[in-house]
């Protein structure tokens, strides 16, 4: 069985720094449960309590579950590591008290930070890539803050891919898993930035099943990505116009992935994320036609 969970993120709650006004935790929270979904994902820190008896109170007064919480770190730069590792910590006691043994770190890149990556999301090319020393720290700080995380509380981590960062193409998170350890490090497969990112969210699937432990479902505009690659759109651009599409709207083959998960015998959380920039859109209203969209693939 699949259990299906929400974020923040579907309700503008980003990690870039971005303007405009964002919905109180208690809204998001009840919208999340109130559209039928069972879990969540921590947000920004501080977005929700971050007192562990008061964040519980909150979560289990709404029937939620805590399944992760994401943390970017600028991973190319070995000077972060520690202050990443510091910051990944904070967050796994949360989610440890709270969410308990299988709750999830979602670790990434400090996505939106570096103009060349931002700038080309969608259209990566080798020369914007990482250099063979530069993937050497980069792997370094991920496995260090894994190990740091699983040592004090026991939690796993997972990186998240992500376009307008340094891992986006599937040759880039091939790259990342080569040099990480399987047992530390898993992946956080986003089936829209694996698409608007060059890949296939099915062979991924079937590539990675070993290394996927936490899934977000979000769908990608075709039309839109095609605009974007011709008119150079930076990411945030592209997110604007509505790059990642309510489910079933783009061009992800949503039963196919579902059935790879069946068949690779996943049974972790699956996170509905529809990525919108403050004030975009009706979250709500979007949550309960994603939601109700997979409970017409049959998922419950």
């Amino acid at each position: 069985m699949l259990k299906i969970a929400n974020a923040p993120v579907s309700w503008g709650v980003l990690e870039f720094e971005l303007q405009g006004e964002t919905l109180l935790y208690g809204q998001v929270l009840d919208e999340i449960q109130e559209t039928g979904y069972s879990g969540t994902e921590l947000g920004d820190w501080g977005f929700m309590p971050t007192e562990p008896a008061e964040l519980k109170r909150q979560l289990q007064s709404r029937g939620l579950e805590l399944v992760g919480g994401f943390v970017p770190v600028t991973l190319v730069d070995r000077s972060a590591h520690n202050v990443g590792e510091t910051t990944a910590l904070r967050m796994a006691r949360l989610l440890a008290e709270v969410g308990g043994e299988n709750a999830l770190i979602v670790l990434a890149d400090n996505n939106g930070s570096v103009a060349e990556r931002t700038n080309n999301a969608g259209r990566i090319k080798p020369e914007h890539g990482l250099t063979e020393g530069q993937w050497k720290v980069f792997a370094e700080g991920v496995s260090s803050i894994a190990e740091a995380v699983y040592a004090e509380t026991q939690l796993r981590l997972v990186f998240h891919h992500h376009c307008a960062g340094y891992v986006e193409t599937p040759a880039e998170v091939e790259m990342l898993l080569s040099l990480t350890d399987a047992t530390r490090v898993g992946l956080c497969l986003d089936t829209g930035h694996y698409r608007f990112g060059g890949g296939d969210p099915v062979v991924a699937v079937e590539t990675y099943a070993h290394r996927i432990w936490h899934v977000h479902f979000k769908d990608s505009q075709p039309e839109i990505a095609a605009r974007s690659r011709s008119k150079g759109w930076d990411y945030f651009q592209s997110v604007k116009e509505g790059i990642f599409c309510e489910l079933g709207k783009g061009e992800i083959d949503f039963p196919a992935v579902i059935e790879a998960l069946q068949d690779v015998g996943f049974e972790r959380w699956i996170v509905v994320e529809q990525d919108v920039l403050p004030g975009m859109g009706t979250p709500k209203e979007s949550a309960l036609r994603n939601r109700n969209y997979l409970r017409s693939l049959g998922l419950l």
